[in-house]
C-alpha cells in the first residue's frame, strides 16, 4: 500500500498553541483591568492594560518566528485586542471618572457613558477596518491611531492622575475629551508611524543604544508620567506628520503646475 506523498498530505486540524497562549494572556490582562477598575484599583487596571500591550506585541512576533501564523490566530488576536484595548479602557475610564458626571444631571450622565461607548465602538471599527485592509496597507504606517496606542494614552492618563493623589472626579471634564479624541483618531485617516517595519536591518546606529537606555531609566523612575508623555507625543505625531505630508504634496503640485505653465 502506497503512502500519500508529503505534498498532498492534509495538515492536521487544530490551532497553534504558543502564539495563542500569548494572545490569551493578553486578553486575561485586559479582563483583569476591567475587574480591577470595578474594584476601584485604577492603577492596577492601567498597568494591566500595559501588560496586555506587551503581550499583544509578542504574540505576532512569536508566530512569525516559529512559522505558526494562521487565520484563526489573526481573528483571535483581533478579539483579544477588542477586550484589552477597547472595552477595558472604556470601562475603566467610566468607573474612574466618566460616571461621576451623572451628579450634574441626567444629560451629563449620558455624556459620560456616551464618551466611553464612542471609544469602545471606535476601537471595534478600527480593528475591523485593519483586518479588511491588512493585505493592502503600507506596513510602515498605520491608518488611524492603533488601538494599543489609544489605550496607552487613556490608561497612562488615569495612572498619572492617580500618582498625583487625585481622583477621576477632579478631571471629570477632561476625561471625556481624551476618550472621544482617542476614539475618533482610531477611525481617522491620520497616518501614524508603525514600528513593525523597524529596524530595517539587524544593524542600527550606535546612538540608539544610549537613547534606549535613557528611555528605560526615565520610565523606571516615573513610569506613569513618562508613559503618558510618550503616549501623548506619539498621538500628536500623527496629525503633525499628516499635515506635513499634505504641505509637501501641495508644494510639489504647485511646482508641477508652475513647470507646466512655463512650457
Amino acid at each position: 500500500m502506497q503512502e500519500t506523498p508529503p505534498a498532498t498530505r492534509k495538515r492536521p486540524r487544530g490551532i497553534y498553541l504558543l502564539p495563542n497562549l500569548f494572545t490569551t494572556a493578553a486578553m486575561f490582562s485586559g479582563f483583569y483591568a476591567i475587574v480591577a477598575g470595578i474594584g476601584g484599583r485604577y492603577s492596577e487596571a492601567a498597568l494591566a492594560v500595559f501588560v496586555a500591550g506587551i503581550l499583544d506585541g509578542l504574540d505576532g512576533r512569536v508566530a512569525r518566528m516559529t512559522g505558526t501564523q494562521s487565520d484563526f490566530g489573526v481573528q483571535y488576536d483581533s478579539l483579544s485586542d477588542l477586550v484589552s484595548f477597547g472595552l477595558a479602557p472604556a470601562l475603566v475610564m467610566y468607573t474612574w471618572s466618566l460616571s461621576s458626571l451623572a451628579e450634574y444631571g441626567p444629560v451629563w450622565g449620558k455624556v459620560g457613558w456616551s464618551a466611553a461607548f464612542i471609544y469602545a465602538a471606535c476601537a471595534a471599527l478600527r480593528l475591523a477596518r485593519f483586518n479588511t485592509q491588512v493585505s493592502v496597507i503600507d506596513k510602515r504606517y498605520f491608518q488611524g491611531l492603533a488601538s494599543p496606542a489609544a489605550a496607552g494614552l487613556c490608561m497612562s492618563f488615569v495612572w498619572s492622575v492617580e500618582k498625583f493623589q487625585r481622583t477621576g472626579f477632579d478631571v471629570q471634564f477632561i476625561t471625556p475629551v481624551i476618550a472621544v479624541v482617542a476614539g475618533l483618531l482610531m477611525v481617522s485617516n491620520v497616518r501614524y508611524f508603525s514600528f513593525k517595519a523597524w529596524p530595517m536591518s539587524d544593524r542600527v546606529p550606535f546612538i540608539w543604544i544610549p537613547a534606549a537606555l535613557l528611555i528605560f531609566v526615565a520610565v523606571a523612575l516615573d513610569p506613569a508620567r513618562m508613559l503618558f508623555a510618550v503616549a501623548a507625543s506619539y498621538v500628536l505625531s500623527g496629525p503633525i506628520m499628516t499635515l506635513w505630508g499634505l504641505r509637501r504634496w501641495r508644494e510639489r503640485r504647485a511646482q508641477r503646475d508652475a513647470e507646466r505653465s512655463e512650457k
